[in-house]
Parts: C-alpha cells; structure tokens; sequence
C-alpha cells in the first residue's frame, strides 16, 4: 500500500507562510519546529500548522500542487486558508477558480 501524500501550510512568527508535502505531517512538522526540517523555516518560530490536505497517493501530482500553491500570491494563500476546507476536493475547487494554468505550463500563458 502507498502511502497518502499531503499538502500543508506553515505561518511563520512574521506571518508568511511555507508550503510542502510530506506523507506524514505531524513528524514534519516536528522536524521543522526542531529546527531538522526545511531551512526556509529555521530561526523563524514559533511555527504554527495552519493547513494541512490529503492529496492523494502520487508523489509526482503531490509535487506539482506543491508548485502550484507555492506560486500562489500571499492575498490568494490567505484566502485558501480561510475559505478552504481541508479536503482534496475544496481545494481542487478553489484552485480551478484561479487562473494557475501559467503555473503548470507557462506556454498556457499565451493561449
């Protein structure tokens, strides 16, 4: 059996937000407020789990929503986290009402 790939958001002390994948957010984020995780968030605690979303059993799909929402601008992270529930389906709503085509593949962008 594969294990479930899941997508979370992390708020930092000064308010921005990091994204990343993992198949075990709990140990995670652990690691990141040990300071073991990304580097992005070392020294920038205390860290608060603000979003966390089941995506699926594909690494490959997970790591392109991670790009994805990554690309997202802060005003549109912000609005995922307070209008989206945490379910793959909400988030796949929220995320076909934003033109993010641009952010799989740029040569949408001309079309």
């Amino acid at each position: 059996m594969m294990d479930a790939w899941w997508l979370y958001m992390v708020r930092c002390r000064n308010g921005t937000l990091y994204t990343g994948i993992t198949t075990d957010v709990e140990r995670r984020f652990q690691e990141h407020c040990k300071g073991s995780g990304a580097k992005y968030l070392r020294g920038k605690g205390p860290l608060r789990l603000e979003f966390q979303c089941s995506i699926g059993n594909n690494r490959s799909d997970a790591l392109r929503l991670e790009h994805i929402v990554k690309g997202l601008d802060k005003a549109q992270k912000e609005r995922l986290l307070r209008s989206v529930a945490p379910d793959w389906e909400s988030l796949q709503i929220f995320l076909a009402a934003l033109d993010v085509r641009a952010l799989i593949d740029p040569a949408q962008e001309k079309q």
